[in-house]
C-alpha cells in the first residue's frame, strides 16, 4: 500500500465554507476516490493550511490516472476554487506529493 500526503492553503475567510462543503461530499466523489483505490483519505486544517493524507491500495500512479481522467474531479476542483490555494503537479494534475521523512509501524 502506497501513502500519499499534499498540503493546501484556504483562501482567507473561507474555512467554514471549505468544512461545509467537505461535510456535504458528493457520492459522486466519493465513488471517483474509492474506485481510484484509495482508502483511509483524512484532510487536517491548521488555520487555513491543509494537509491531506491517504492510502492507495492499487498504487499512486493508479490513483493520479483515475483522478486526472475524471469528469467529476475536474467539476470539484473548479466547485472548489473560489475557497482553495491548490498547487496542481502539471504531470498528474494532482497535489504535488510531499515527501516523506519517517514512518513509524
Amino acid at each position: 500500500m502506497e501513502r500519499y500526503a499534499w498540503k493546501g492553503r484556504i483562501k482567507e475567510g473561507k474555512k467554514a465554507e471549505y468544512v461545509r462543503r467537505h461535510n456535504e461530499i458528493w457520492q459522486e466523489m466519493k465513488d471517483v476516490l474509492k474506485r481510484a483505490g484509495i482508502c483511509n483519505y483524512t484532510i487536517w486544517c491548521a488555520g487555513d493550511e491543509l494537509f491531506g493524507y491517504y492510502e492507495c491500495e492499487k498504487g499512486i500512479a493508479y490513483a493520479a490516472r483515475v483522478q486526472a481522467e475524471s469528469p467529476v474531479v475536474k467539476k470539484w476542483d473548479e466547485f472548489m476554487k473560489d475557497v482553495l490555494i491548490m498547487e496542481k503537479d502539471p504531470q498528474t494534475g494532482a497535489q504535488p506529493m510531499l515527501e516523506q521523512v519517517f514512518l513509524l509501524e
